[in-house]
């Protein structure tokens, strides 16, 4: 237990220490709260959907966890392979590893969401704040499913996170009450979404949204856990 809790207190400070992480931290919810909410409204307007103003700076949060989550899964599982294995191979063991790597993401998830949610509530502020800071932090758990996928399956860094670029952006437009049509919005995140379109419109959510979106979190969480383990076991 001393080991696991060594090793995860490690991985977060690894992340949390380096100063262009911190600054991303402070930068990206700013960003995505105040300009990239804007783009999100007139995009929806442009492809006939109906998303509020409201609706739009509260979801920019919500994205701004799952891109700073995402791609720092993903550099997380492309960076520390080899060191991964030698933790294993030294006796802390490729699960043990891996839970130490997930605590570590979930708590730079909690992070992330916390400075996403004030963002939000500093901006605009949001009628449901309990939803909003829950969905937000959804958003971080799903994206980490996505970011040590991608990071499993891509060894190149470039190509890996362009990859994860291009299925944020997918999700980000075309999720709820982006189109004319809402058949389109099928992506991991739309529960999640839906949540925080309810919230900073001020309205509750149906248990169905409440429970879409666990049940998806709860499965990134264990694509990740299952992602860092492949990364950590020996070699055959």
């Amino acid at each position: 237990m001393n080991g696991f809790a060594e090793a995860g207190g490690s991985f977060l400070r690894e992340q949390i220490r380096a100063p262009l992480n911190l600054f991303l931290l402070v930068m990206v919810p700013i960003f995505f709260v105040l300009i990239f909410a804007n783009v999100v409204g007139d995009f929806a307007k442009a492809l006939g959907g109906d998303l509020a103003s409201e609706s739009a700076t509260a979801i920019s949060a919500g994205w701004a966890a799952a891109f700073l989550c995402g791609t720092l899964a993903f550099f997380q599982v492309a960076s520390s392979r080899e060191a991964d294995r030698r933790l294993a191979l030294a006796g802390l063991g490729a699960w043990r590893v891996a839970a130490s790597r997930i605590a570590a993401s979930i708590a730079l998830g909690l992070i992330v969401s916390v400075v996403a949610y004030l963002t939000l509530v500093l901006r605009s502020g949001v009628e449901h704040q309990p939803h909003a800071a829950a969905a937000i932090f959804f958003f971080a758990l799903i994206y980490i499913g996505v970011g040590t996928l991608i990071g499993t399956l891509v060894r190149d860094p470039l190509s890996g996170s362009l990859l994860v670029v291009l299925v944020f952006a997918v999700d980000a437009f075309t999720s709820p009450d982006m189109t004319s049509n809402g058949a389109l919005a099928v992506t991991p995140t739309r529960d999640a979404a839906n949540l925080l379109i309810a919230a900073g419109g001020g309205q509750g959510s149906p248990a169905s949204d409440w429970i879409g979106a666990g049940a998806v979190a709860a499965v990134g969480i264990t694509v990740a856990l299952l992602a860092f383990w492949l990364a950590a076991r020996k070699r055959a």
